[in-house]
């Protein structure tokens, strides 16, 4: 098995049935990214309630790996604390995604934290 075999096998199946795609009834945080170079396109909404994600979802114009990123973040952000959504990095969706993600297409992994950086507090 090759190292991109994880990484594709986990990116094919969150671009093909993405976690949360949808829009949130009553988001109480927002915010929709985008990165220029390739024209990906992410939106984060958030219910916050008490310090904790309630609930996360997004909407991609996106590539396949921006897209999957998108999926396991929200994923891994509902039900947990502000904090520690703030606290994942590029590393921990990294491994998320699994071993092989080329080091040019990395600004595809971190588009959706930003935008969760962003939502939450305001700041790039």
């Amino acid at each position: 098995m090759s190292d991109a075999a994880p990484y594709l096998a986990t990116v094919v199946a969150h671009y093909r049935r993405p976690n949360n795609h949808r829009a949130l009834a009553t988001p109480t945080h927002a915010h929709e990214g985008l990165n220029a170079l390739c024209g990906d396109r992410v939106r984060i909404e958030l219910d916050v309630q008490d310090g904790r994600v309630v609930d996360a979802s997004f909407a991609a114009s996106a590539c396949a790996i921006a897209t999957a990123s998108a999926s396991i973040l929200t994923e891994r952000i509902r039900g947990g604390a502000v904090g520690d959504a703030l606290g994942l990095d590029e590393e921990a969706m990294l491994a998320a995604l699994g071993a092989g993600i080329p080091e040019l297409r990395r600004s595809c992994v971190t588009l959706p934290l930003k935008v969760l950086r962003q939502a939450l507090t305001g700041a790039a």
